[in-house]
């Protein structure tokens, strides 16, 4: 039985055990979740997560000095900011879409007088942007500030790229290191299935089926968002941009979304989505290295089909109509905040709150999906991931024509 397998018979496995716990033996739950679901759990995030910092750091400075001409880097780093931008807007706009058809917040009782939620400083974006030069790179690594990572090792790749020959055992030894991590990587990813269990379990058990039930139309929306904007935008795009067959590269991708489902969290699935991208997808070393951190630190479709959501139904239970011009600062604010966005779990209702801030909507509202929010972040995480693996494939194949077209007119 191959690991994709195994890690959706996890799924199943967490899903029914949490859910037969919670309606049937609720006061044995918290002993089993305890004992048992959050130290498995919590050994298989920590171990992956462990290893984020060094393969980001490894696999950004391999991939730059891989380019080696500076040009094909801007060239590249423009497609995928590009790409990024466009599908988060693309996001947004079906998420509004559907919850303004649908009108999950008009139908039915929500009891919005013991709705809170505390809001966490939100960064402004400017201070986000001005911040990616770490002052110390060390304690960029050591605190796991991505931004400051990428842009680190970004540079010390152009360094190496420069110095050539000087250089060679430096770039020996950062290509040395990476095979080490990926190594850990595979071992890693033996864990995974028990991770998955016990991760699927405490999520489920400890809400259960009365807040999926209360909440049932509003996840179906965000749900609904994610699934289209996978197909036809994600799909829609390797289609046309990569010429690839969509079911391909979903099939090939699924290992890595269902480990993103069950760790809801962009960075810590980031080893796992770069080893199944340059595997079973065929993408280019360099390209995967460059593309896919990146994404995890700034790409989050997921997160921004969330909000556009969140934020229509708020309006809708609080019986606000917002109008085109407030729908547009929507769209605007959350492509914005998605780019500041950490790849950890949870960070998007705080982000939500910079959103609901922007278009006058009541803060308090994020306590009425409080509830159901960890299972859904555990589902848009895996759209996060999904679309730095599709952008990846786009260029990696586009690399690919564009060196088969130099090497005909040589030949």
């Amino acid at each position: 039985m191959n690991l994709t397998k195994k890690i959706v018979i996890a799924l199943a496995l967490g899903s029914l055990t949490g859910l037969g716990l919670n309606i049937f033996a609720p006061d044995l739950f918290p002993y089993l979740n305890n004992y048992l679901f959050v130290p498995i759990g919590k050994i298989f995030v920590n171990l992956i997560t462990m290893l984020v910092v060094p393969i980001v750091l490894f696999s950004l400075i391999l991939g730059t000095a891989g380019l080696g001409d500076p040009k094909k880097l801007g060239s590249m780093g423009l497609k995928t900011v590009s790409y990024f931008l466009v599908t988060t807007g693309i996001a947004i706009i079906i998420a509004m879409t559907l919850a303004t058809v649908i009108s999950p917040g008009t139908k039915g009782e929500f009891d919005t007088e013991n709705a809170s939620f505390e809001a966490g400083e939100v960064p402004p974006v400017s201070e986000t942007l001005l911040n990616i030069i770490p002052k110390n790179p060390f304690v960029a690594l050591s605190e796991g500030n991505m931004l400051q990572i990428i842009v680190m090792s970004v540079l010390i790749g152009f360094a190496l790229t420069a110095l050539g020959k000087k250089a060679e055992g430096i770039t020996k030894l950062v290509e040395q290191g990476n095979e080490v991590m990926m190594y850990l990587v595979n071992l890693v990813m033996k864990l995974a299935p028990y991770g998955t269990f016990g991760l699927i379990a405490t999520a489920v058990g400890s809400q259960g089926f009365s807040a999926m039930k209360a909440m049932g139309l509003y996840m179906l929306v965000v749900v609904l968002g994610l699934i289209v904007h996978a197909v036809v935008v994600y799909g829609g795009s390797v289609w046309l941009f990569a010429k690839k067959s969509p079911l391909w590269f979903f099939k090939g991708f699924a290992p890595a979304m269902s480990v993103g489902f069950s760790t809801s969290s962009s960075n810590a699935t980031l080893p796992v989505s770069m080893e199944v991208a340059q595997d079973n997808l065929g993408v280019k070393k360099n390209v995967s290295s460059f593309v896919q951190p990146l994404g995890a630190t700034i790409n989050m479709d997921g997160t921004a089909i969330m909000q556009g959501v969140a934020t229509i139904f708020i309006a809708q239970v609080y019986g606000v109509d917002l109008s085109i011009s407030a729908m547009v600062i929507v769209v605007l604010t959350a492509v914005l905040a998605s780019v500041g966005t950490a790849g950890v779990p949870g960070v998007g209702l705080i982000m939500l709150a910079m959103v609901l801030t922007a278009v006058d909507l009541p803060v308090e509202g994020i306590g009425l999906i409080l509830g159901i929010d960890r299972l859904l972040d555990m589902a848009r995480t895996s759209i996060n991931i999904t679309g730095d693996a599709a952008c990846a494939v786009i260029i990696s194949e586009q690399e690919k024509r564009q060196e088969e077209k130099l090497e005909n007119k040589t030949a």
